[in-house]
């Protein structure tokens, strides 16, 4: 797994329309997302089409907020630990919305997004967690990103997000990623 020209070269490459260039700073944090599409179903084809314009309202009863929404993250890591990437590491993808990290606003300005296939009670998979403590550590050496800068989506956008939710291991990951940075 390496990063060439900012996208992961081991993770399948879909464009996303929905992202802008970065304003003049440096890539600084790590924001952990979850999503499923329709909410509790897994290894569908509407969270890529969410995150590329091509979701069909229609197709289910719950994508009928979805209709206008344009949004996107860098990664998304599937249950299977398959990984898609939408948006080059070094554009402002649109995951985060208000937020604000230890007093910095407007997180994706600086902020990397991984979406992790789950729900807020489901659990993630050994595959998942495997899967995003190396990418959280190769974005974390080749950007310079401090260990400790990573975040959930409920820490910065509180009282509007609760995602990854309380199933979420944060001891795991960090352990994980320790283990590699001890290799």
């Amino acid at each position: 797994m390496k990063i060439v020209e900012h996208e992961l070269s081991s993770a399948v490459q879909r464009q996303s329309p929905n992202f802008d260039e970065r304003p003049d700073e440096n890539i600084d944090l790590i924001v952990i997302h979850n999503i499923s599409l329709p909410a509790g179903h897994f290894g569908t084809r509407f969270i890529p089409q969410l995150f590329c314009n091509e979701l069909e309202p229609a197709d289910h009863s719950d994508f009928s907020d979805l209709a206008d929404l344009r949004v996107s993250s860098h990664l998304l890591i599937t249950r299977d630990g398959g990984v898609i990437q939408f948006v080059p590491f070094n554009k402002r993808a649109w995951h985060a919305g208000e937020s604000s990290y230890q007093g910095r606003m407007h997180c994706n300005d600086f902020s990397i997004g991984i979406e992790l296939e789950g729900t807020d009670e489901s659990g993630y998979t050994e595959r998942q967690y495997r899967n995003l403590a190396a990418i959280c550590h190769l974005l974390c050496s080749f950007y310079g990103i401090p260990l400790e800068h990573l975040a959930g989506h409920s820490e910065i956008a509180a009282g509007r997000k609760t995602d990854p939710g309380p199933s979420f291991d944060w001891s795991v990951l960090r352990q994980s990623i320790f283990s590699i940075t001890a290799r």
